[in-house]
């Protein structure tokens, strides 16, 4: 295979998987006046449930036109070879390999940034205020951007710096040091995300004492999860939807509860809530999670390393000068076929991982609260009752609320 070979492979994979992506969506969209499902039926009142379709339909409209302006920008930019106009303009301010990297990145970065920008402001301060969910101010907007970008460019340039040091000193062997350097990242962040960078973005308070918090623990001591470290997160300050999520490891293990869920649900509902986020502890789904995303890095930089060195890539790119960024590049567009397997695998499990954890609840607790808890953060943030089942398998990691609230009325042990 050559050279030109290799960029119409990469031309065919972007368009498959262009024309993929908007076929799931139209059979989505198609779905989206079906009648509710009966197990459903109370969740939306007429009104609610025409503005919920209004809002599906709204999205996917967007999403049509900025996939699609995005997938057109993409295939000029490979047209009129702009990997090797940036590299360029990077070689022209840096000779080292790594500032050269960082050079590069930061381009390509910086303007997929500007590019997105305009869809993204549309997306907060335009769609999501027409139907009551934003509650993000422009300086929050503002300031949630300039963090990001510095955070990026100090956690994603150290890691990339360390990572082209690999590839220096070790060679072909470069992928098991660069391996592990990923699974310490990893481990780190699981445990100390909460803690550390969190609070960059969002004001965590422990959770007051009173009924909720009495209710929280006797249900922990009840089954016997040991947790002195509930908190209060201020979700309200960008969007009025609510979530809750449980990280950390050992001492560090934490319940996080957004403000806007805790006005929500009632106190038995945010425990039975709880109840599901201690189940997927219970059956150490962070654990499997973490050895299966390790194990996929794995084999994902293994192949890279088999490729890494081939001057071909540089050149379907239109480089001259073979370098590990252009072919870093090159091998993730090659890679997303692979990628979109590995997804689909790591979804299968995931909505399996509901389940258990579902059933968890259901065991330790009692199911109702979970099942009406379920439907009122479907209510307050407008989900789609009526998913296709081919786009919940590509796209979901959590089963549809139907299909929860069907295995929980059922008698089958997950």
């Amino acid at each position: 295979m050559n050279a030109t070979s290799i960029f119409y492979l990469i031309i065919g994979i972007l368009v498959v998987d262009f024309l993929l992506e908007r076929f799931l969506g139209l059979l989505n969209y198609t779905w989206y006046s079906k009648a509710i499902p009966k197990e459903l039926s109370d969740v939306y009142e007429p009104k609610e449930y025409k503005k919920s379709q209004e809002y599906k339909k709204t999205n996917f409209r967007f999403s049509l036109i900025s996939s699609t302006l995005s997938f057109l920008v993409i295939i000029l930019f490979l047209h009129f070879k702009g990997f090797a106009l940036v590299d360029q303009i990077a070689r022209g301010f840096a000779t080292d390999q790594i500032l050269v990297a960082l050079l590069f990145f930061g381009i390509i970065m910086l303007a997929s940034e500007l590019a997105s920008l305009p869809f993204s402001i549309y997306s907060t301060f335009v769609i999501e205020e027409q139907f009551g969910f934003n509650t993000t101010t422009l300086k929050t907007f503002i300031l949630d951007k300039i963090k990001s970008y510095i955070l990026t460019a100090l956690l994603g340039g150290g890691i990339l710096s360390l990572i082209i040091l690999c590839y220096n000193w070790a060679g072909a062997h470069f992928w098991w040091y660069v391996w592990v350097l990923i699974l310490m990242t990893s481990l780190f962040m699981n445990m100390f995300y909460a803690k550390l960078f969190v609070p960059i973005f969002n004001k965590q308070t422990p959770l007051e004492e009173g009924d909720l918090k009495n209710k929280i623990s006797e249900y922990a001591a009840s089954v016997g999860f040991h947790i002195n470290k509930v908190f209060v997160i201020d979700g309200s300050k960008r969007s009025t939807k609510a979530n809750a999520y449980f990280s950390g490891f050992g001492s560090e293990k934490r319940i996080t509860l957004y403000d806007t869920l805790i006005e929500q649900l009632t106190e038995e509902e945010i425990v039975a809530v709880l109840a599901h986020e201690v189940g997927h502890y219970k059956r150490n789904h962070i654990i499997y999670n973490l050895i299966l995303g390790t194990l996929t890095t794995g084999f994902t930089l293994w192949l890279f390393s088999l490729v890494v060195n081939n001057s071909l890539l540089s050149q379907a790119l239109g480089v001259s000068i073979p370098s590990f960024h252009i072919g870093l590049v090159a091998f993730g567009l090659l890679y997303a076929p692979i990628s979109r397997l590995t997804g689909i695998v790591m979804n299968l499990l995931s909505r399996k991982f509901e389940y258990q954890a579902d059933y968890y609840a259901k065991a330790t607790y009692k199911k109702e609260p979970l099942i009406s808890g379920l439907k009122a953060l479907s209510k307050t943030s407008l989900s789609n009752l009526t998913p296709h089942p081919a786009y919940i398998w590509f796209h979901y990691s959590h089963p549809s609320l139907q299909q929860r609230i069907t295995a929980m009325n059922s008698t089958t042990v997950y």
